[in-house]
């Protein structure tokens, strides 16, 4: 089993990344910043690592010249992804010793073609290739489509809003999608009970003839958790500190899942 390393700091690209690379052969593991990717690369030694060019705290191209320097893994082939792919993009890259550039969007036929041509580069016992040396690749746009929707800046207006402490958009199994807010509340166990709790209610609608489930109010002593419906694919989860807020949110929900509906 071949272990890829997907490094960007948003869910949704990730998820992309993930769905397409994922295989009987391949395993995805992930990182959502520079810090954890480092970690995660000592610890998992990935056989490639396919990394975003604008990262919070490290840049790609950092992380790209640190594995190449490192004394174990400096033959891991890296993969960079960038919205912006021009001449200093290109240089910038090749000064990093990066073994390919790849444009975004990409089609995943594309970045799978990508990642299957270092995979077996890097398995060659006389392979050549120079790192830095790119080969032929997609322009962005090329293929079909393919850039996740911008769903964190969809969510953003919960998390500004005060006494909402997380936004979270959850498939129907529990994965986050994408999420904005508290950095402290832990999206991923959000999203594992808002899954939980979303099909049981769901089901007891069904048993009673109500139809489809739209959506879910928590109270507990110290806040409130709101779940909606998003299409038949996810769930809108949102943990609210502060019950005032209930009615902001509510109108707000209202403007914004037929939206966020489409973007799936």
């Amino acid at each position: 089993m071949r272990n890829v390393l997907v490094i960007d700091d948003s869910v949704s690209v990730r998820k992309v990344i993930e769905r397409a690379l994922t295989n009987e052969r391949t395993h995805v593991l992930s990182a959502s910043s520079g810090g954890e990717a480092r970690e995660r690369i000592e610890k998992e030694a990935p056989d490639l690592i396919v990394c975003d060019v604008l990262m919070p705290d490290v840049d790609g191209y950092e992380i790209c010249e640190w594995v190449k320097a490192h004394p174990r893994l400096a033959g891991t082939p890296v993969l960079l992804i960038s919205g912006v792919i021009n001449d200093a993009v290109r240089a910038r890259a090749a000064q990093a010793r990066a073994d390919d550039l790849l444009g975004k969007p990409f089609a995943p036929e594309t970045l799978l073609a990508a990642v299957e041509r270092l995979l077996e580069r890097a398995y060659e016992p006389t392979a050549s290739a120079t790192p830095g040396a790119f080969g032929p690749r997609a322009a962005p746009g090329d293929g079909a489509v393919l850039a996740p929707p911008d769903l964190k800046r969809l969510l953003e207006p919960f998390g500004a809003m005060p006494g909402v402490r997380l936004a979270a958009l959850v498939d129907r199994d529990g994965f986050i999608i994408e999420s904005t807010g508290d950095v402290a509340v832990d999206a991923e166990i959000v999203g594992a009970l808002a899954s939980c709790l979303g099909e049981a209610s769901a089901g007891i609608g069904r048993e009673l003839g109500h139809g489809a489930l739209h959506g879910l109010l928590l109270e507990y002593d110290k806040g409130v958790i709101s779940l909606h419906a998003v299409g038949d694919a996810a769930m809108l989860a949102l943990l609210i500190a502060e019950a005032p807020a209930l009615g902001k949110v509510r109108y707000y929900v209202r403007k914004l899942l037929p939206e966020l509906a489409r973007a799936m």
